[in-house]
């Protein structure tokens, strides 16, 4: 059996915001905008002044910071008082989990809106749990993709550029990553063998970030979208998300879980710890000097961590190192591999790429 998820709508472009009310209006007359106080300034206004227009009622509900469980629970009683149609999530990959998990909580429809393109959390029906350190706590699920992504780029194009880097380290991992999960015949995140349509995704998500990448970064370092930029969000946000949750994740997430438990590195932007994690599986897969230089050049263009110290790690001892490998030995995604991956083999990685 396989299974293909995806959400029900998908759109992208400058200045689409400006008519996102029509698309609530869709849902019901009620929504919930969930947003912490900077995403709020930037796109709170446009969102209420179009639903209005559309004859949907907005209230604001603030986020916090982090997503943990107890945000959530804080979240869903504040929410909880009154019956809303839709939850609208806006901001990053945080805000728009614990959107998700609101939403399932009041049994609303999801609307994620990106304000950057950091990771691939807007298709997604998964949510990533942190506790107050930001160490990964738990993996939940939403009771389906979101209803609608709404994705503006003018608006993308302005976030600053280390963001976007994060989101270039998630896209680039799902290739090796589902290639891996496809040939252990592990399951996808929906419990279901990988459809050939998530492999090709995998595979265009991919070329897609090699072709646009450092064009891209100009583009937002003018403040101003192109086509190039356009390519890039949509690998990103659109074909990462597809291609991860319908073809499934290997080394490169499994290492989060190691990564997440070391202070410093465990503050890390998500794409760029699974940027280190591929590392750590193209050392596992054994590729040549070659291959291995053409990636490490990208990085480089792409501004993503080829060391431990670019994820914030001030000590590198060998105990640093064997915490890492002994929580990602761990990880469920480890499976999904060729082969059975030791803590040993973690850490023996680590140390080629640590002395590369």
């Amino acid at each position: 059996m396989i299974i293909f998820g995806a959400p029900r709508r998908y759109i992208q472009g400058p200045g689409v915001l400006a008519a996102i009310g029509k698309e609530l209006a869709g849902f019901g007359t009620s929504a919930i905008l969930l947003a912490d106080d900077n995403v709020n300034k930037i796109v709170g206004k446009a969102i209420t002044d179009s639903a209005k227009q559309a004859g949907v009622t907005v209230t604001d509900l603030r986020f916090g910071g982090e997503i943990t469980y107890a945000e959530i629970e804080r979240l869903v009683g504040e929410a909880s008082g009154a019956k809303f149609d839709v939850v609208i999530a806006a901001g990053g990959g945080k805000t728009i989990d614990t959107g998700k998990l609101v939403s399932k909580a009041l049994k609303s429809a999801f609307v994620s809106v990106p304000t950057v393109a950091s990771n691939d959390s807007p298709t997604s029906h998964i949510a990533v749990v942190y506790d107050r350190d930001h160490k990964l706590v738990g993996v939940e699920q939403n009771r389906s993709n979101p209803d609608l992504v709404l994705v503006d780029t003018a608006i993308i194009a302005k976030a600053p550029l280390k963001l976007l880097s994060a989101g270039v380290g998630d896209a680039l991992v799902k290739r090796f990553e589902v290639e891996q999960c496809v040939g252990a015949k592990g399951n996808n995140v929906f419990g279901a063998g990988s459809p050939r349509s998530a492999l090709a995704l995998a595979h265009a998500c991919y070329d897609t970030v090699r072709d646009h990448t450092v064009a891209a970064y100009q583009s937002l370092e003018r403040g101003e979208p192109d086509e190039h930029l356009e390519a890039l969000v949509e690998a990103c946000v659109l074909m990462s998300g597809l291609a991860f949750e319908s073809g499934g994740l290997s080394v490169s997430h499994g290492m989060t879980r190691g990564l997440s438990a070391v202070p410093g590195v465990a503050n890390a932007l998500h794409g760029h710890q699974v940027a280190y994690g591929l590392l750590v599986q193209l050392v596992l897969e054994g590729r040549d000097d070659e291959f291995m230089a053409d990636m490490y050049n990208f990085y480089r263009e792409a501004r993503l961590p080829l060391k431990l110290a670019d994820l914030g790690l001030e000590d590198r001892s060998n105990s640093v190192v064997d915490t890492i490998a002994t929580v990602s030995a761990e990880a469920a995604h480890m499976k999904k591999f060729a082969k059975p991956i030791s803590a040993e083999d973690i850490a023996r990685a680590i140390t080629v790429i640590e002395a590369a």
